[in-house]
């Protein structure tokens, strides 16, 4: 099982936007890209937006944006995984909001049909424009559902269901190899893993991946890596399904304890011949005050984190 070491760099493109440079390990400024794949990146995460706003920090994000940024990571040889949150901004557990232009399809048929086509056609530009995804992820961090309010979770998995295959279904009829993912927060959360996985079976919910976020602090990295690991052996033993590490982070001014986290959650992923590890957005440094990145602000180059998974 081939394993992958992943970045998701969707905030790239707006970094360079507004002037940032990078540096790599030798202290010479380089493209981005360049520097990851000299790191030995070989996947590439990206977010996907409907129709976002031009803000820099929240917002960009669009198909072209998202086509020029694959072809960028095809160019270094890396697969692509391809992000869709079902938003024009940011979805997480907290929040799931439909994108403004499908506000009014009011039913399960017509809100699964505007996923059906709009999935269908990005994925079809994309393998027009040569840069097919290896990976789709139907939704962001789904715990509570996706598309809201039909598609929160208080209503009931039918409904979540119904959007996820409307997706699903979209991808393989343009390229059935594509391997679909659902894609959850706090990977180290069984209890939920088999709540939301029960649940989406038992509503004939389609999927091929389980994703897991996987973001510790220096107190308790090891118990989140060992729960981890028994989460994913558990999502493996009971649906059959392999596993990923869609989302990992650490705080980026102790990249000597994120190497042993992710050290540690590399050897649990390939003891389990999961797909890989895609650490999110390491390329951020003084930037929209995320702090998990894995770029040193004062020399702009990446830190040791970035050797270690």
């Amino acid at each position: 099982m081939t394993y992958y070491k992943g970045a998701d760099l969707s905030w790239l493109p707006a970094m360079e936007s507004k002037g940032y440079t990078f540096k790599n390990s030798s202290g010479s400024t380089q493209d981005e890209m360049t520097i990851m794949e000299e790191l030995g990146i070989t996947a590439v995460r990206l977010r996907l937006w409907v129709n976002p706003s031009s803000d820099p920090y929240n917002g960009m994000c669009s198909e072209a944006q998202v086509i020029a940024m694959a072809k960028r990571a095809k160019a270094i040889g890396a697969a692509i995984m391809l992000d869709f949150h079902y938003s024009d901004t940011w979805a997480d557990p907290g929040a799931q909001t439909i994108p403004t232009a499908w506000s009014n399809d009011t039913t399960m048929s017509a809100l699964g049909t505007q996923v059906y086509n709009y999935t269908y056609q990005v994925i079809t530009d994309m393998v027009n424009a040569g840069v097919t995804p290896t990976w789709v992820q139907i939704g962001n961090e789904i715990n509570s559902g996706l598309l809201w309010p039909l598609g929160n979770i208080s209503n009931g998995f039918s409904n979540v269901a119904w959007l996820i295959n409307s997706g699903y279904n979209a991808v393989k009829a343009v390229n059935s190899s594509i391997k679909c993912i659902v894609h959850l927060a706090n990977g180290y959360d069984n209890t939920t893993f088999r709540w939301f996985f029960d649940g989406l079976k038992a509503a004939n919910g389609k999927w091929d991946i389980v994703g897991m976020s996987l973001y510790p602090t220096a107190s308790n990295y090891t118990a989140y890596n060992s729960k981890c690991l028994a989460n994913m052996e558990d999502m493996q033993s009971r649906y059959g399904s392999n596993v990923v590490i869609s989302e990992a982070g650490f705080v980026y001014n102790d990249p000597t304890t994120a190497s042993k986290f992710l050290s540690q959650l590399k050897t649990n992923v390939k003891a389990v011949g999961g797909v890989g590890i895609f650490y999110w957005e390491p390329e951020c440094y003084n930037w929209n005050n995320y702090t998990m990145g894995a770029t040193d602000p004062s020399t702009k180059e990446p830190t040791s984190a970035m050797s270690a998974y």
